[in-house]
């Protein structure tokens, strides 16, 4: 569905006059820093040294990490599925399931539903009584631990965040240092005109709170679990 901006002139203009300048309607030149220590950190890391950092960052967001390749891929997917319990599983409608060979395994194996927009919201509601959540990591942020998730009609945010459990899927060719490379990857794709999906999910782990006298509790409102499975993909 198509939504409409009303009043957007009027408000630009008065945000403007009450910075007390004008409206640009150019836009602005990206200032020259001197010091740039956002682009030092982790600059020269080799992709595998930037898994042990992704490794060490799990243990801390009480994120299992399994490595594996496209070869044993399903079989290490449904041993991590088994471990939680097995299914049912809501899945993206992604055709990279497929090339890994993994639709044969999960269709034989377990419950599972693919996310379909034209069933409206069915799907948040199949996914809401899913055991298992299962995407891909289009970016990965080694120095946090986070996978980066591109929505659109075929990948539903809700598959992430409603299942009892989560499995992020995690090409090791998306692996960059922090979330420094990851804006300005998407500031090129935006620049030469690729579509940028509408909403980009960034998630470090399982879900957890410490806003109650600073205690930390896991799984508050998503998943309880986590699991990432790197993908030697390089």
């Amino acid at each position: 569905m198509t939504g409409t901006i009303q009043n957007r002139e009027a408000f630009l203009n008065n945000v403007a006059s009450s910075l007390g300048r004008s409206r640009r309607p150019n836009g602005v030149n990206v200032p020259k820093w001197k010091h740039r220590p956002q682009d030092e950190v982790l600059k020269n890391a080799t992709s595998d040294e930037l898994i042990e950092v992704l490794k060490n960052q799990c243990l801390k967001i009480h994120t299992s990490l399994v490595m594996s390749d496209t070869k044993k891929l399903p079989e290490t997917l449904n041993e991590v599925i088994q471990s939680y319990g097995g299914g049912p599983i809501v899945t993206w409608k992604d055709s990279r399931f497929t090339e890994w060979g993994l639709t044969p395994m999960l269709n034989q194996e377990f419950e599972v539903y693919e996310w379909d927009y034209l069933k409206g919201e069915e799907n948040i509601r199949v996914a809401e009584k899913a055991n298992v959540g299962l995407t891909i990591s289009e970016m990965t942020l080694a120095e946090s631990g986070t996978v980066v998730l591109f929505s659109d009609k075929d990948k539903g945010r809700t598959v992430s965040f409603l299942p009892a459990t989560y499995i992020a899927l995690v090409p090791k060719s998306t692996i960059v240092p922090r979330i420094t490379q990851a804006a300005q990857k998407l500031r090129e794709n935006h620049l030469s005109g690729k579509r940028v999906a509408p909403c980009i999910h960034f998630i470090t782990g399982p879900s957890n709170s410490a806003d109650i006298e600073l205690n930390l509790v896991v799984g508050v409102h998503g998943p309880v679990k986590a699991t990432y499975i790197v993908i030697e993909d390089l």
